[in-house]
């Protein structure tokens, strides 16, 4: 089996896949400290909780945290016996190559995004992520991330509001009932929900300016149903966008060594 693991900033993801599906998702917070003992001890016992049977095989890494790399590609080489493809390291091939300015740093999350859209969605489209950052991925008809845009995400965004200003408190990010608030929490809903309305309507529309042509918007991340349900502001939700692409990239890879 595959081991599939995307770190993000604020959470991980690892996710079995046996080739044709994942057979177990599972989350945890992410934490450079976790040693590849600590690792392995949580997910066998998971598995086991689940009756999942068979070796981890293979295991491919996508982390925007480079510190944890370290202890995941020890966790592979200890555990599983197989060496990581890690997503922007050498080593790790794309489907296609992104096309940026010279020495640009991409996230790996946007690379998987990118592989992952294309292989279910084609070209022309704009990849949009509700993670820690809100960000919108351009991925060209050939498939190749061509650039975009980073945002603060929503829950960002509401932890400054409560963190600078002392009488504003935490809230839960829904769609708020009218625009006009009556109460605080209901003015603070109101601002986030219509604000990020508003940010994926406008960016979205630039972005198709500036590409001239007609594209697609496709969503992934916990929060894209609940803007969805506002406006038709997506043409697709990818509930496991980034794993799929994690997917695309290693059989990819191993497609290039029986080559």
């Amino acid at each position: 089996m595959l081991l599939a693991v995307d770190c993000g900033n604020t959470n991980t993801v690892f996710a079995l896949w046996d080739g044709t599906a994942f057979v177990a998702t599972w989350r945890t917070s992410t934490e450079w400290q976790r040693t590849a003992d600590q690792y392995y001890v949580w997910l066998m016992t998971l598995m086991k909780l689940r009756g999942i049977e068979g070796d981890i095989t293979e295991v491919i890494v996508s982390s925007t945290v480079p510190r944890v790399v370290f202890n995941l590609r020890v966790l592979s080489d200890r555990y599983f016996n197989t060496r990581p493809l890690v997503v922007g390291r050498p080593g790790c091939q794309l489907p296609s190559d992104p096309r940026v300015d010279a020495g640009t740093t991409i996230g790996p999350d946007r690379l998987v995004n990118t592989a992952g859209a294309f292989d279910r969605h084609g070209g022309d489209l704009i990849v949009v992520d509700f993670g820690t950052a809100t960000t919108f991925d351009v991925v060209s008809s050939d498939g190749a991330y061509i650039g975009g845009v980073i945002a603060p995400g929503v829950n960002l965004s509401l932890e400054a509001l409560h963190n600078a200003a002392a009488a504003l408190p935490h809230v839960d990010i829904t769609r708020p009932q009218a625009v006009i608030g009556s109460n605080t929490v209901a003015c603070m809903q109101s601002g986030i929900f219509w604000g990020y309305v508003g940010l994926i309507k406008e960016i979205t529309a630039r972005i198709r300016g500036d590409y001239d042509r007609p594209m697609r918007v496709i969503a992934t991340g916990g929060l894209a149903p609940l803007f969805q349900q506002s406006e038709a502001l997506f043409d697709a939700f990818e509930d496991e966008l980034t794993m799929h692409g994690l997917t695309v990239i290693h059989r990819y890879n191993k497609e290039l060594e029986n080559t």
